[in-house]
């Protein structure tokens, strides 16, 4: 596997206010990294191929899921994800009929939000040729999927930080035609590879963007709630002032 190209899509002075703190780590990370170029994307280390001559296939998932050596990622960690969201979901009282997995990848969201909501249909939406063979998966891509009617639960994690800008924004916007309640999302963004991020086993070959890109783009549709929940804004679930991270909305 020839994974090893990370983009960076935006300009690094786009990212969020930080923190003294947090600025000065952030800027001892940049030291560590090649200088910004004027124009087009910043490589942390000179690609191979252009594009990933198998994309998505057994070997990715093997190194990035199933090896313990390599993983980035455990069935366990997933599974308390899915615990976290059923919990903010029951927690605002939304009835789940209908759960859409967006990159769904091994499925490791699937039995925990079943065991969740055992009356709800699940749906994994994935673009690998490979997983849906294995699985049974959906096959389509996040921007263009379309379904006869919306899903009360959508879940959309570290699946955008693998398409470029355009692909990714049109993900956002069709996010929100399939949506009618909550949305768990999640992406690699550049304060997350320069600060937080084992850089030694997170896929490089991806775009990555500051946050503020992302907060952007789905505030259009969508409240934010904290820990990746974004409601659908005109879903039956009700938000206290100090429940939103960040109160985006116009006031008259």
């Amino acid at each position: 596997m020839t994974r090893n190209t990370i983009h960076f899509d935006e300009s690094i002075n786009d990212c969020l206010t930080m923190s003294p703190a947090r600025t000065e780590r952030a800027a001892a990370a940049r030291r560590t990294l090649a200088p910004l170029p004027a124009h087009g994307p910043r490589r942390l280390t000179p690609p191979r191929t252009a594009q990933p001559t198998r994309p998505f296939d057994a070997g990715f998932y093997r190194r990035f899921y199933l090896d313990q050596r390599t993983r980035v990622v455990t069935p366990a960690e997933m599974a308390r994800r899915a615990d976290l969201v059923a919990a903010f979901v029951r927690h605002g009282e939304l009835p789940v009929r209908r759960i859409l997995d967006v990159g769904c990848g091994l499925g490791l969201m699937r039995d925990p939000l079943q065991r969740h909501f055992p009356k709800a249909r699940y749906v994994g939406l994935e673009v690998s040729d490979y997983l849906c063979r294995k699985y049974g998966w959906v096959q389509g891509s996040a921007a263009t999927f379309a379904a006869d009617r919306p899903f009360d639960l959508v879940v959309c994690y570290d699946v955008l930080q693998y398409l470029p800008a355009r692909p990714a924004a049109a993900a956002i916007r069709n996010l929100a035609r399939l949506c009618a309640g909550v949305l768990h999302f999640g992406a690699l963004t550049l304060e997350d590879w320069e600060l937080y991020c084992d850089q030694r086993r997170t896929d490089r070959d991806v775009h990555v963007r500051p946050a503020t890109w992302y907060r952007r783009r789905l505030a259009r549709s969508f409240i934010n709630a904290g820990s990746g929940m974004f409601v659908r804004r005109g879903a039956p679930l009700h938000l206290w002032e100090l429940d939103q991270v960040e109160v985006l909305r116009s006031r008259k």
